[in-house]
């Protein structure tokens, strides 16, 4: 029980970072006419975050080998808890980037470290299922995030703050366990702290039977330590010296880099906006958006079920193919609502650059961000001005407040009423239903397991600053690119790349279920030319293959 103890106070590191993935949802909606942002300074603020963790993931691997796993976790926790406290006060934007940045610098921290001390703590035979707690945990913080901007919503002026702010409470309680929690064996082992490493070795495992487990870390220790002393070279130069690490190192990045790509932040970062852009009213759309969060925690029970069961790679395969799916369904959906937008029946007799006969359906207008789609139950609509102050209102004409008929007419901005949103709700909640239990924990299962623990940290923050750079390239671009191919086309884009991924992991992806880390280190090293032929194969060059100590 003591590794889930473990388990749980690291990967609390994942729910910080699933509750701040959410909370950007539904507090930006608050947030945006509170600060009255542009579409850049949207970006900025949502994609802050996401910028500062793929530079400070870079940071983490090395501030993780010098300092140890666990203090990096703490640091993190302590950065976390500090930028949810500058955002929930923030007076301007300014601040408010200010605290997202120095929350991304906490995330980045712990998003490179949390897989490899979970995965160097575990044991072999439970190890994918403990990482992927790390998943879980992620989906459990998107689905509280979703009821607490649902819970202050109401509250127009300051709700954003609490949304924001009440990510220290968990930080705080992440740095507190952590205090009392044990450094990972292999990290003290690697130091030459052997009395401390089989100490926490034994406290983690509950027995005192680790000799074997001992004398296999210490093996392959000596084994890579007398290489690198051989080599003399540092540790990023080895790697790219290293043909099966380079190898594991694409691989990692390659996964990192298609998770990102298919569209995965788009839907938790904007899923509010999206179904707002698909026509649901801004109310509904704040508690619409636990519905995919619901399911995307509800289907990571399924990877924790399979992942040493099944395996890592067939439940990557089956998750693009599902997730291709759920994106036809989008785009087929805001494809259909762009097709039978509703007409523009009505010219107002005011003087705007909305109110004229170049517009001739609601979509034509709302696709200019200054105007909005002014309708009644009839669908008399006209195209109006948008009220720079409030944003669910016109300057001027039927859809102003100051207009004795305003309460007979809605007005739509940034959206079309249309009869597809369903097919944007069923096509969230399957994409997250096949993204939770495959390719949102697999690319950090794998690479955590995949690297030899001289080159682990260092790898692992390559990968996870790969993860971080898409992830603010997708997240920064999102909304420009709906303007510039149409929210369709956009998700048509992100199916093409869930093709492209599933043909990479079908080729180059291996199965690593049921091996300890030890035997994993050579998994990538040619075993076709790893004979007794006297040809050269990638163990001569990069070292001895270790033989498992019986």
């Amino acid at each position: 029980m003591y590794v889930y103890l473990l388990t749980f106070f690291a990967v609390l590191g994942g729910f910080l970072l699933g509750y701040d993935t959410g909370i950007v949802s539904g507090s930006m909606l608050l947030i945006i006419p509170n600060f009255h942002l542009s579409t850049m300074w949207t970006e900025a603020v949502v994609s802050g975050t996401v910028g500062s963790a793929a530079v400070s993931a870079l940071l983490g691997g090395f501030l993780s080998d010098c300092l140890g796993r666990k203090i990096v976790i703490i640091i993190s926790s302590l950065l976390y808890a500090l930028g949810a406290v500058i955002m929930g006060v923030a007076g301007t934007q300014s601040v408010l980037l200010l605290g997202r940045i120095v929350v991304g610098i906490g995330i980045g921290f712990g998003s490179t470290t949390i897989p490899v001390y979970i995965a160097e703590s575990a044991p072999s035979d439970i190890r994918g299922q403990l990482v992927t707690l790390n998943q879980l945990f992620i989906t459990i913080g998107i689905l509280v995030s979703s009821l607490v901007v649902g819970g202050f919503s109401s509250m127009k002026t300051n709700g954003w703050r609490y949304m924001l702010g009440l990510g220290s409470v968990p930080a705080v309680f992440q740095f507190l366990g952590m205090l009392y929690l044990p450094e990972s064996p292999r990290w003290l082992l690697d130091h030459e702290l052997q009395a401390t490493a089989r100490y926490c070795l034994m406290k983690i495992r509950g027995t005192d039977e680790i000799d074997n487990e001992i004398n296999n870390i210490k093996a392959s220790i000596e084994a890579e330590k007398k290489i690198s002393k051989e080599d003399d070279l540092s540790t990023l130069v080895r790697i790219w010296k290293t043909p099966h690490v380079r190898k594991a190192v694409f691989v990692g990045c390659t996964l990192q880099i298609f998770q990102q790509v298919c569209g995965i932040n788009t839907i938790i970062y904007y899923s509010a906006s999206i179904l707002k852009m698909g026509g649901v009213p801004v109310k509904a759309a704040i508690w619409l958006v636990a519905a995919p969060n619901g399911v995307n925690f509800l289907a990571t029970f399924i990877g924790i079920v399979l992942v040493d069961k099944a395996g890592r790679k067939i439940l990557l395969l089956l998750s693009f193919i599902g997730i291709f799916v759920s994106l036809i369904f989008m785009a087929t959906g805001f494809q259909l609502a762009s097709i039978y937008s509703p007409p523009l029946a009505i010219y107002e007799n005011i003087s705007s650059s909305c109110n004229t006969n170049e517009y001739h359906s609601c979509n034509d207008c709302t696709r200019n961000l200054d105007c909005g789609y002014c309708y009644s139950s009839d669908l008399d609509g006209s195209c109006l001005p948008v009220d720079p102050e409030k944003e669910t209102q016109s300057s001027m004409g039927r859809c102003n407040s100051s207009e004795s008929v305003y309460a007979v007419y809605t007005f739509a901005h940034d959206y079309c009423p249309n009869d597809y949103a369903w097919m944007l709700i069923f096509g969230m909640c399957l994409f997250v239903f096949s993204f939770a239990p495959g390719l949102g924990p697999m690319p950090w299962t794998i690479n955590s397991e995949i690297y030899p623990l001289w080159a682990r940290s260092t790898a692992m923050s390559i990968s996870t600053a790969t993860n971080w750079i898409f992830n603010l390239l997708i997240a920064f671009t999102f909304l420009s690119l709906t303007q510039a191919i149409t929210k369709y086309g956009v998700f048509w884009l992100f199916g093409a790349m869930s093709i492209l991924g599933f043909i990479f992991t079908l080729l180059f992806v291996p199965e690593t279920k049921n091996r300890t880390l030890e035997e994993l280190d050579t998994l990538f090293i040619n075993k076709k030319n790893n004979g007794s032929n006297g040809s050269k194969s990638d163990s001569d060059n990069d070292g001895v293959v270790i033989q498992k100590v019986e």
